[in-house]
């Protein structure tokens, strides 16, 4: 087919599409199914009670990952994790600004696209969640009883961290990929000279041992766009299924050139068989730097930069990596609970693949193969398939399951969740999502065990669905009960960011565990002081330090005189509070920073610059309690080289530090 014919078929597509949205828009908002009355009984959470679930949506381009509850909807919370956040200071505080470290630098934004549950024997244990950056390729981990992010590694020799951070069944590694591929080493060359020069990497990170995610080795493989994975369980434990596209190695004008052959592949590595070859000797360390950031004990993170990294190459290790043809661009690779069902989501393809893991086997053991590439063995399509679902809808990309046999795949362009049956791969019911819709998550829905009664649709566009907010609109997330024979609508709510992946687990798996306050005789931090007796100012040259505390309802010290423009301020609070939800807040007039949020028990510390002279004042940002107004303070600063002795104090006559000893 011509480029022009290419371009013009395309250009068919989006008018289908566009047709195919309007025509949504105009029959109606509401979903077939259920009365108002009953939808809205089935998602009401009466005041004062709890949702069933916890559900941890990726925040897209806002880099963090948002925890809402389900069947509501509500929010709950954002967790910051690759996105500077001023609501709490995270990446402003000196406390968490190593996290944003990388090997670029401070790396204030990203991307988060994949939020995956550690798990134990294949089900969600609900010890920690791990979230993707796309954009500077890093991981994260986020312990689930302080929802706050603990440990944030980068990835090497990579670039545009898209299939990750998917987990082994139990949390043994979890996974990163290059969506871009890109001389490795990376160096300066010809883009024109992209073919056999452009590679993919696919990373095994550990990840099961917190504070100590690390690099476990990489696997060079061909310069294709690798784009999802998920891990193999029960049978096919041990082994890890990657998406790819691109297999023509186009690097201009993907969409039309990325898109010529019939068939792309998944790459199947055995993980296994990778730490023999590790162990054997048969990989080699290649220089490469990369940061790894960790909260310590005392809630300070600090950074670590690494300069070398394990590469395995599947010509040196025999029996790593197989590929499974796989029509058309496929996008999402999903394992059904048995682990005997491979599952892709080919974005042009007219039927969903369904690979069998048994034949796969057979076909490696009796070399059924129709090429080999880069020392990668190109299984027949023929002798891996156990089935194709036939009409699954336009634009077929990614696919959970229930648990009671179903599977559940979303179609993009035709804007509908399908559900078909694992038994024969028989369509059985679909219902229409609105709009064009992208990932879909189910409760435990990758997992050996899936939790099936809701299903969450994660729609890329939003339209008509809310009340408009100029050009710029919410996402939108719809819940679907999936307990019955038939799919119904029952919720459309808002996200945050970009919701790409979701993943959920009942809530009590995580309700008695959650942290209250962190204990102050516990507290380790340098700069922390236990009593209203211990706070004080120093001065260091040009560095001033305020060690200061916060309890209902003020400041000690909230009157500080002797510092002088271009001083850099520290302001070390700390939280006295030892009490559930009593959070202290702190910000200066003046400042070029975020505020400080507190939790009871914490220090935290603020950095700050005046540049005028004059009185400057500050407060606590977090109303405490019903004197929260009076809960301030004044700084007096003074002009650079003036004689005013540092003084300090709260309620009484000031403590000072004289000229001469400053």
């Amino acid at each position: 087919m011509s480029m022009r014919n290419r371009v013009l078929l395309g250009a068919a597509a989006v008018g289908v599409v566009t047709a195919g949205l309007w025509a949504c828009g105009s029959t109606g908002r509401s979903g077939p199914s259920l009365s108002a009355a009953d939808a809205a009984s089935a998602v009401y959470v009466a005041p004062g009670e709890y949702d069933e679930f916890y559900a941890f949506m990726s925040g897209g381009f806002s880099g963090n990952l948002t925890v809402m509850g389900l069947p509501s909807g509500r929010l709950l919370k954002t967790v910051p994790v690759f996105s500077q956040f001023p609501e709490n200071g995270w990446g402003y505080s000196e406390e968490t600004k190593a996290m944003l470290q990388t090997s670029y630098g401070f790396a204030a934004w990203d991307d988060a696209h994949h939020p995956e549950l550690s798990m134990t024997d294949g089900v969600p244990d609900g010890r920690w969640i791990f979230i993707n950056a796309n954009n500077t390729p890093r991981v994260a981990r986020i312990d689930l009883a302080e929802f706050e992010t603990k440990e944030i590694v980068e990835i090497p020799n990579s670039a545009g961290n898209h299939g990750s951070p998917f987990i082994t069944p139990n949390s043994e590694y979890l996974v990163a990929t290059s969506r871009f591929s890109v001389p490795v080493p990376n160096r300066d060359m010809s883009i024109s000279e992209y073919t056999g020069n452009f590679k993919g990497m696919l990373s095994f990170v550990r990840a099961d041992r917190a504070g100590e995610m690390d690099v476990a080795f990489q696997i060079l493989v061909p310069g294709y766009n690798y784009d999802l994975a998920h891990a193999g369980k029960g049978p096919s434990d041990g082994w890890m299924f990657f998406t790819s596209y691109n297999a023509e190695e186009a690097h201009t004008l993907l969409e039309v050139n990325a898109s010529k052959r019939d068939k792309d592949f998944i790459a199947a590595v055995n993980w296994k068989r990778a730490e023999e070859c590790v162990a054997q000797g048969n990989a080699r360390s290649m220089p490469a730097r990369y940061v790894h950031n960790v909260v310590g004990d005392d809630h300070v993170a600090r950074s670590e930069l690494k300069e070398s990294v394990t590469v395995l190459e599947p010509a040196s290790c025999e029996r790593l990596v197989y590929f499974l043809p796989t029509p058309k661009s496929p996008h999402g690779v999903d394992v059904d609970p048995s682990g005997r069902f491979i599952v892709a989501g080919g974005k042009l393809a007219t039927v969903i693949p369904v690979h069998s893991f048994e034949k796969m086997i057979q076909a490696i053991e009796e070399e059924e193969f129709e090429d080999v590439i880069d020392g990668i063995p190109v299984l027949e399509y023929d002798e891996i398939i156990a089935g194709e679902v036939q009409d699954p809808g336009l634009g077929p990309l990614h696919t959970e399951f229930d648990g009671r046999g179903y599977a559940y795949t979303t179609a993009f362009i035709s804007s509908e969740v399908v559900k078909w049956r694992l038994e024969d791969f028989t369509v059985v019911d679909r219902i229409p999502v609105y709009y064009s819709v992208g990932h879909l998550m189910i409760p435990g829905g990758d997992s050996r065990e899936p939790w099936g009664k809701y299903l969450v649709a994660l729609n890329k566009m939003t339209k008509d669905r809310y009340l408009p907010t100029g050009p710029e609109l919410a996402h939108s997330a719809q819940l679907i009960d999936i307990s019955g024979d038939k799919m119904k609508l029952l919720l459309d709510f808002p996200t945050m960011g970009e919701p790409h992946y979701a993943q959920a687990l009942p809530a009590e798996l995580l309700m008695e565990k959650q942290v209250k306050l962190y204990r102050l005789d516990e507290n380790t931090n340098q700069y922390a002081v236990k009593s209203e007796a211990d706070t004080r100012v120093t001065r260091n040259g040009r560095r001033v330090d305020v060690y200061m505390t916060a309890i209902r309802s003020h400041f000690a010290p909230d009157n500080i005189e002797g510092i002088e423009v271009g001083d850099t301020v520290y302001f070390h609070v700390t939280n006295l509070e030892q009490d559930w939800d009593v959070p202290h807040g702190f910000a200066a007039l003046g400042m070029e920073t975020a505020e400080l949020l507190i939790m009871p028990g914490a220090t935290r510390t603020l950095t700050w610059v005046p540049t005028r002279v004059g009185i400057h004042p500050f407060y606590c940002t977090d109303f405490c309690s019903a004197l929260h107004q009076e809960m301030q303070g004044y700084v007096r600063v003074s002009p650079r080289g003036s004689n005013v002795p540092l003084a300090w104090g709260t309620g009484g006559a000031l403590r000072s530090q004289p000229v001469a000893a400053q």
